[in-house]
């Protein structure tokens, strides 16, 4: 890959770079980064990856192939307007922006584009992310091919239609909250039944990991797999009619309904705003 160049520098550029350079799909040198006006978060992403930066909009785009938006999505119309004279119509895009329809991106940009929406999570961070793609048909296979590339040096990637992706955020997108808020009532019940902390938290890890593992190898669903662990009459079985009794699966089914819900209604909120 050539040059490649990312508007935005938070946790989710930052990961994209280092799953790069780390799995040496490009060189450091090669990744131009600038921000809306943080220079001190500039300067250490250069000394920490030897990426360049700079806010020189000329020189920034000057040769770039892709472009990564990378910013919060309620900068996103005012950065992409700032950005779109410097943006040419061979320049694959690549968006991070929750709830910023590849409309709005051509809109805003004025301009036909092809772009690619991307909806990773946060274990981008520790290159375990699942991130769901999909693109416009001005997107040829040989750059679908490069963007899964970037992707899956964070994790995992597939393309979906676009029209999936706000259930995609509400599943995925937001799923390592709900995995962090189950470890959050572990933690708690494990003080209300007097384990130590760190331990416990030893305990939770695991248990999270091998639990994981264990979906990811075995071909047996869920259901199945929680029934083996689930003896008559035992600790496990005691434990989930507490769940069931408290509504706890259809708590979670309806989080992730809103969730999808949200992210609906911030997509339309945001694209009728680009159509005014």
């Amino acid at each position: 890959m050539k040059k490649l160049v990312i508007v935005g520098a938070g946790s989710m550029a930052e990961a994209l770079i280092s799953g790069m350079i780390e799995s040496r799909l490009i060189t450091g040198s090669n990744i131009w980064v600038t921000n809306k006006c943080s220079r001190e978060k500039l300067q250490s992403m250069q000394k920490a990856y030897g990426v360049q930066a700079t806010y020189n909009h000329s020189e920034l785009f000057r040769g770039a192939e892709t472009v990564i938006l990378a910013m919060k999505p309620k900068d996103a119309a005012d950065a992409i307007t700032l950005i779109k004279p410097y943006l040419q119509e061979d320049m694959l895009i690549i968006s991070v922006l929750a709830g910023v329809s590849i409309e709005s991106i051509e809109l805003l940009a004025e301009k036909k584009l092809p772009v690619v929406r991307a909806m990773p999570n946060t274990s981008a961070a520790v290159g375990k992310s699942a991130s769901a793609l999909s693109a416009n048909e001005r997107v040829t296979k040989e750059q679908m091919e490069a963007v899964r590339g970037i992707f899956d040096t964070v994790g995992k990637s597939a393309f979906v239609e676009e029209r999936q992706l706000d259930a995609v955020t509400g599943l995925s997108g937001s799923g390592p909250a709900y995995i962090y808020y189950l470890a959050e009532a572990m933690e708690k019940s494990a003080e209300e039944i007097g384990l130590e902390k760190e331990m416990a938290k030893e305990f939770i890890i695991q248990t999270l990991i091998g639990a994981a593992e264990m979906l990811a190898r075995s071909a047996k669903d869920p259901q199945q797999l929680r029934k083996e662990v689930t003896s008559p009459g035992g600790t496990t079985e005691a434990g989930v009619k507490v769940l069931e009794a408290n509504g706890v699966q259809r708590a979670f089914i309806e989080c992730i309904m809103e969730a999808t819900a949200q992210s609906r209604r911030l997509g339309q909120s945001f694209s009728s705003t680009v159509k005014i």
